[in-house]
């Protein structure tokens, strides 16, 4: 075995329960191995071996979610967590917060979905929909609407269904085939 006492071994499980629940978005085996490796916290090896364990004793999930395989944190999981982080070293905690949130920075300067609106008189508001990747824009589009209730309904649409809207005016504006309006 690779791990010279069990407090080791717990330490380096919670560690990983830890990185799965803390990240915002479910991690793929090798963001998870990528991210451990990079830190120096455990041998790919290990990695592998904890992830399987934990998995093995339902603390985690290995599931599908938006065409990929991800670790989902699992009730077991949180509780245990929750119960024994405290034998995290505190900073490697602080360590983990920092990094995902320099992650976080790093993927909102690529792209950034934007659904805001202003108003412009008294039954007339301003909605700007834009998606910027690297600082550059994309797509930016505006529309007027009657009411605060409408432009805050098509921000959120557009926030929750950039890429297929996106993706859809794209196509329609550029596909030859298009229906004429009938005038």
């Amino acid at each position: 075995m690779f791990v010279e006492n069990t407090e080791e071994l717990a330490q380096n499980k919670l560690l990983l329960l830890y990185i799965i629940d803390k990240s915002e978005k479910p991690l793929t085996n090798e963001e998870i191995t990528e991210f451990v490796l990079e830190n120096n916290y455990m041998n790919y090896f290990l990695i592998q071996q904890y992830l399987s364990e934990l998995v093995n004793s339902k603390f985690i999930e290995y599931a599908n979610k938006e065409d990929k395989k991800v670790y989902i944190i699992l009730d077991k999981g949180r509780v245990t967590l929750y119960y024994f982080e405290d034998r995290i070293p505190t900073n490697i905690k602080v360590d983990i917060s920092n990094k995902f949130i320099e992650q976080k920075n790093i993927e909102k300067r690529a792209t950034q979905v934007i659904g805001e609106y202003f108003k412009k008189d008294e039954y007339e508001y301003t909605v700007n929909l834009k998606l910027v990747e690297n600082e550059d824009t994309l797509f930016s589009l505006y529309l007027n609407v009657t009411t605060a209730k409408q432009a805050k309904k098509i921000c959120d649409t557009w926030k929750d269904n950039t890429e297929y809207i996106f993706k859809n005016i794209l196509n329609m504006l550029a596909d030859d085939e298009v229906a004429p309006l009938n005038n």
